[in-house]
């Protein structure tokens, strides 16, 4: 299924919108190192690389659970 097609595009797999969409409420997971201390810094944002890999399973979990609460109400 596609999100927002017209007559120029396709548009986006409507999975990859609901990712895009969730990965904002999985970074908010991640918002604080395990010291409790912010990940942005003043010179930018300090991500570890497991926790990018988090922050992309996450948005992908919750994208399959929006699409298959989708089929549900078809």
């Amino acid at each position: 299924m596609k999100a927002f097609p017209n007559n120029r595009s396709e548009g986006m797999d409507l999975r990859d919108y609901f990712a895009a969409k969730a990965m904002q409420i999985a970074m908010k997971r991640i918002e604080h190192d395990y010291n409790n201390e912010p990940i942005l810094k003043k010179d930018g944002w300090s991500w570890d690389v497991n926790d990018l890999e988090d922050i992309a399973d996450t948005a992908y979990q919750m994208a399959d659970l929006m699409m298959e609460a989708r089929e549900r109400k078809e």
